[in-house]
């Protein structure tokens, strides 16, 4: 699962995150003198940073000496037979780094070198579609992992269903070398439609995702049109219907609340008022006075072709029975109906008083 490059007195070990490591460190120094033997790992980092991994001293093991690996890291055997190796579990990328195994006794010293780079497998990748699924258009699958060792290498296949498709990317697939993780599908046709894989790899492993292709007629794209465009145009047309009923009928209940209000040609004439007594009065008199002027007017015209105006002047006794005084006896009291027969004789008889003093009596 890793690889080993032994390079003189250094190693080199490539580890996959979250798994175990063991990184050697052999010595005979312990057999002669136990009581004097010392044993310790440094870690130095990318930017040159050190710092101390594990010791053994004065008969004691010290292994939490940093927060980063406390609890992850212990010699894999019997460091005092020789072996001191060091082993860290599970790995993490903050492990990476150079690694320095120092063994002293009784003035002799040697020293071991160990490279680890620890290994990320990709990130799921996200698979996505770029442009028009219909017959003739261009598409573009894209797939990329956010994170993982570099390099990452993707690659895009389709994949085989019932219908027995080719693995293989359509002839006009061109891959873009600028971004691997993208593929330009020219010229789409129906048969161009299926299940697309990509796979993202690197050193620690793979990851994949997958998108299907469903390409469309254009027809049916320009029929879902039309029918979307036909249901937004019966929508309105229903609105305006409701709108015009709406307002109808609002005008029909305003118009019947205003006939009430206008005046028909064809109503009865209002009903005359009772007039008081003293109205009435006045308004016979008035009408007595009417008839008496037009009277006057006529006999004064008789008077004047057949009766001279001194001789009518002479009778005074039929004009005082047919106007009577004018008095306040006469104007609070309605005036007395005359016998018919008495009527009927006045108005046959030629009246022969003067016309200027019977217009002074109707004033």
């Amino acid at each position: 699962s890793y690889y080993v490059g032994t390079m003189g007195t250094h190693t080199e070990i490539k580890k996959v995150a979250e798994e175990k490591v063991t990184l050697p460190c052999h010595h005979q120094l312990g057999l002669p003198e136990k009581d004097t033997l010392d044993i310790e790992w440094l870690l130095t980092d990318h930017e040159g940073n050190q710092k101390v991994v594990i010791t053994y001293s004065s008969h004691h093991v010290y292994n939490n000496l940093t927060e980063e690996q406390k609890g992850r890291v212990a010699f894999a055997s019997n460091f005092l037979a020789g072996d001191a190796s060091l082993q860290i579990e599970p790995l993490k990328p903050s492990d990476e780094g150079r690694y320095t195994c120092k063994v002293k006794n009784s003035g002799r010293y040697v020293w071991s070198y160990v490279i680890l780079k620890v290994l990320v497998r990709p990130s799921k990748p996200k698979c996505e579609l770029e442009g028009e699924l219909t017959e003739g258009s261009d598409l573009t699958l894209q797939c990329e992992s956010s994170s993982g060792t570099e390099p990452i290498v993707y690659s895009w296949q389709r994949v085989q269903e019932k219908g027995g498709e080719d693995e293989r990317l359509p002839p006009k697939s061109k891959i873009d070398y600028n971004h691997p993780g993208r593929v330009l599908l020219q010229n789409l046709t129906m048969s161009s439609s299926g299940l697309y894989q990509c796979t993202a790899g690197n050193e620690a492993g793979k990851e994949s995702c997958v998108v299907r292709v469903t390409v469309r007629y254009v027809q049916s794209v320009g029929m879902i049109a039309g029918a979307v465009t036909g249901m937004v145009a019966g929508a309105l047309l229903i609105f305006l219907l409701v709108w015009l009923l709406i307002r109808r009928k609002d005008k029909k209940r305003y118009e019947e609340e205003e006939r009430p209000n206008e005046i028909r040609e064809d109503a009865e004439a209002p009903k005359a008022r009772l007039v008081k007594p003293s109205s009435s009065s006045s308004g016979s008199r008035s009408s007595r006075s009417g008839s008496s002027s037009t009277r006057s007017t006529a006999n004064s015209g008789s008077c004047s072709q057949q009766t001279p105006c001194a001789e009518a002047a002479r009778r005074p006794g039929l004009a005082a029975h047919v106007y009577g005084p004018l008095g306040p006896e006469a104007r609070g009291s309605e005036p007395k109906k005359a016998p018919h027969a008495t009527l009927t004789k006045a108005e046959n008889t030629p009246s022969t008083i003067p016309s200027q003093s019977r217009a002074f009596q109707t004033v």
